[in-house]
């Protein structure tokens, strides 16, 4: 090959992978499977009961270390709470899992995933799993977890890889957790979908210190991770949430980010804690994709979105609803954002902002189960 035609087709070589980066697109693996079709994803969405229910830490944890950890693992407690979850009409849960867990005990996390699995279909749930997460602390760590923050909302979770983004040399690592734990459920209809990456680009929350080019270095990994999840062949779709606050209108709009995840995944997922005309704006923008679509986050009383105005146009659209926070605990969900600044510590908030019950199994407000309940009942008939 000439010096000149080499040049010629490394150009060409390199100007196909930025369009596929561009364009949120890998190149397929040898027996992998490619992005579910349209059709794949609205068949599937039709053999599934209404996907409504709760992001889910048992009480008694403070982030997904200290739920899956073989020593804070609680079974009976998760068990309780499940219960409560099936009483209010729920279907789903979305559980976040951590690639320290698969780093610390492969076998363990497996065990105890299957486990809560099991404990899930005793009460006619499917979770959604998520793989990683950008919120809150990047700097996990395994072992005992610190205890709350007095009077501060989600004052002990962490990130997912979190700042190993930074180090190369866990690339290999990270890809055998993914394709690791999706290969060992890949089959399994306990499950309802995997959520690869919660929220990537977001800076981080709270009062940590981020990568300073934290978002680039997703923008790199978050293919990649589709990409590893896919080779698994899951028989379950494959989703990443989108999240900011602009309209989804428009693809000449979205961010890198946002192309990655609306180009990759097999359902859309999004979040949105807004008013309900500011939800259901975001709804009929994602519906031109021609996608199921679960809105994998909501329900933020003092800002506007509640069970009472937030559920009735989901279920108009079809759109699955996951609300933040089932019971108050460690995570202390019920205080709102700003606790980051100035911490709830000798008051309360005039209402909560995420959770349904108490830690005793009371829910917060009746009215908000009997509305979940009676939608759920309304839309799996």
């Amino acid at each position: 090959m000439t010096t000149a035609l080499a040049r010629s087709v490394l150009r060409s070589c390199s100007a196909w992978l930025i369009f596929v980066f561009l364009c949120g697109l890998t190149p397929r693996m040898h027996g992998q499977e490619a992005r579910w079709t349209e059709d794949r994803a609205n068949q599937w969405y039709q053999r599934q009961r209404w996907p409504v229910g709760a992001n889910f830490l048992p009480s008694g944890a403070i982030n997904q270390l200290e739920m899956f950890q073989k020593a804070t693992y609680d079974p009976a407690e998760i068990d309780k709470e499940f219960g409560w979850a099936e009483s209010a009409g729920m279907t789903t849960m979305r559980i976040f899992l951590h690639d320290l867990l698969w780093k610390q005990d492969e076998q363990g996390l497996e065990e105890r995933l299957d486990n809560l699995l099991g404990i899930a279909a005793e009460h006619h749930i499917k979770p959604v799993l998520v793989l990683f997460d950008s919120c809150w602390d990047p700097t996990p760590l395994l072992g005992p977890q610190h205890p709350p923050i007095p009077g501060v909302h989600n004052s002990g979770w962490v990130q997912s890889p979190g700042i190993a983004l930074a180090d190369p040399a866990q690339s290999t690592r990270l890809r055998e957790y993914v394709t690791g734990i999706v290969g060992r459920f890949s089959n399994d209809d306990r499950i309802l979908a995997w959520d690869v990456w919660n929220e990537p680009d977001n800076p981080g929350g709270g009062n940590y210190t981020n990568l300073p080019n934290k978002v680039q270095l997703v923008e790199v990994l978050l293919p990649q991770v589709f990409e590893w999840a896919r080779s698994a062949n899951p028989t379950q779709p494959l989703t990443s949430g989108v999240w900011g606050q602009r309209s989804w209108d428009d693809p000449s709009a979205w961010t890198p980010t946002e192309r990655i995840q609306l180009t990759q995944s097999d359902i859309i997922s999004f979040h949105n804690y807004g008013w309900p005309e500011d939800f259901e704006a975001r709804i009929v923008s994602l519906e031109k994709l021609h996608r199921p679509i679960l809105c994998t986050e909501y329900m933020a009383r003092g800002s506007g979105s509640t069970i009472d105005t937030i559920l009735p146009i989901a279920a108009h659209h079809h759109v699955g609803a996951i609300n933040w926070g089932l019971v108050q605990g460690k995570m202390q969900t019920y205080l709102p954002w700003d606790s980051w600044q100035v911490p709830y510590v000798n008051r309360r908030p005039a209402v909560w902002f995420h959770d349904l019950f108490y830690p005793n199994g009371t829910p917060y407000r009746q009215r908000e189960i009997d509305i979940i309940r009676e939608a759920s009942k309304e839309m799996n008939k």
